[in-house]
C-alpha cells in the first residue's frame, strides 16, 4: 500500500496480484489496484489527466499518461472521495508504480497529486 498527501488531497493506492489473469509461461503477470483519492482540504478539486511511471524488474519503465481515471474526471468537494479499480499487465513478477494526479482547484490553479510508489509482486517470487 502507498499514501501520498498533497495540498489536502490524499491518495491511496492498495495493489494485488492477479493469478487468474496471469501466465508465467508467457511472461505475463497482471496485478490489480484500487486508487482512493480524498480530499482533505478546504477546497473544491478536480483530476484533469494522470501520469503513471510503471518500472518491471528488468529496469524497463513505461510511462502511462491520459485524461481523468477510468473514463472519469472527478470532482471532490472538501471531505468527498472517489475511488476506483484499475490493473496493469507486467512482462516480470516484479515491479513498482507511481505517479501523479493533475488537479485543478477552483480558482483554477493546478498542482500535481503524488501518487507514492507502490509495489507490484507475485506472492510466489518473494518467498
Amino acid at each position: 500500500m502507498s499514501e501520498a498527501t498533497t495540498r489536502g488531497v490524499r491518495v491511496n493506492v492498495e495493489p494485488v496480484f492477479v493469478p487468474e489473469r496471469s501466465d508465467p509461461r508467457e511472461n505475463t503477470w497482471f496485478f490489480a489496484y484500487t486508487v482512493t483519492i480524498v480530499n482533505e482540504g478546504s477546497d473544491t478539486v478536480q483530476l484533469k489527466s494522470r501520469h503513471w511511471v510503471i518500472t518491471d524488474a528488468t529496469g524497463h519503465v513505461e510511462h502511462v499518461r491520459g485524461p481523468g481515471v477510468v473514463g472519469q474526471q472527478p470532482v471532490l468537494a472538501p471531505g468527498q472521495k472517489f475511488e476506483y479499480t484499475s490493473a496493469c499487465p507486467l512482462g516480470t513478477s516484479l515491479g513498482a508504480m507511481h505517479g501523479t494526479y493533475q488537479m485543478v482547484d477552483a480558482a483554477g490553479a493546478e498542482f500535481d497529486a503524488e501518487i507514492a510508489p507502490f509495489v507490484l509482486a507475485d506472492p510466489d517470487t518473494l518467498n
